[in-house]
């Protein structure tokens, strides 16, 4: 398929909101990672060939303690555990892409590009890589240059809830999940995973609240009972239509 450029386009407006929100993480966790111990460089290639933050964040924890190199890679297996249900859901519809941009799209699965592609299929539109792209780097680019200037000038936060934005992603992901509200048991998938996650990070602690209290929510929806198909074929009877003999 051809490169779109209107497509990348209107990908690269669609990101605006998650750079935004996403901006005081990104440099938090430059700050963070010069704090442990890593240099600025070793920092912004780690969000550069990484590209998580919550693994990012869980990775610059560990490093600092003596810890198994299995137990690190673990822990973060254990946080990013979602993203093989994000690639299973979201693959279905990349008809549009080929082998390799399937394979750099993945590269670029984050939880906002997840909502927002899963979000634009739902609106019937194609989920082609012009505009997988567009959003994918105008996302990359500044989490990449956030870490670098948290990496340089973070300590001069010292912080950051005091100003209130650390919400900022919170409301984002929040906005997101509303967004899906008129799906399929919607509520009791959210309130599942919700207590799920709660929890998980009383009893077993971070990160496996994330990975978890996922779970619970899928398990809700496998056994919860499926709604039944609308039947288009089955006439509706017009408002007001009296039976003969009545």
């Amino acid at each position: 398929m051809t490169f779109d450029r209107r497509e990348f386009l209107a990908g690269m407006r669609a990101s605006l909101p998650v750079v935004v929100s996403a901006a005081p993480f990104g440099m938090l966790f430059g700050a963070l990672a010069v704090d442990n111990g890593l240099s600025v460089g070793e920092a912004v290639a780690m969000s550069a060939a990484v590209y998580g933050g919550a693994s990012q964040m869980v990775g610059i924890e560990l490093f600092g303690h003596d810890i198994a190199p299995w137990m690190i890679v673990f822990s973060i297996f254990a946080v990013n555990f979602r993203h093989v249900l994000y690639s299973a859901s979201i693959g279905r519809h990349m008809q549009l892409m080929n082998g390799w941009q399937k394979a750099v799209a993945f590269f670029f699965l984050t939880d906002p590009q997840y909502a927002a592609s899963e979000t634009r299929v739902e609106r019937g539109q194609p989920l082609g890589f012009g505009w997988y792209m567009g959003l994918a780097l105008a996302i990359y680019v500044p989490w990449v240059l956030e870490s670098w200037i948290g990496a340089l000038f973070g300590r001069l936060i010292t912080d950051p809830e005091a100003l209130g934005i650390d919400f900022l992603l919170p409301i984002y992901f929040l906005a997101l999940l509303l967004e899906f509200r008129g799906r399929n048991h919607w509520l009791p998938v959210v309130i599942a995973s919700a207590i799920g996650s709660v929890a998980a990070i009383h009893l077993v602690g971070s990160p496996w609240h994330v990975s978890l209290g996922a779970l619970c929510g899928i398990a809700v929806a496998v056994l919860l009972p499926p709604k039944a198909p609308l039947d288009l074929d089955e006439p509706i009877p017009a408002e007001g239509h009296m039976e003969a003999g009545e």
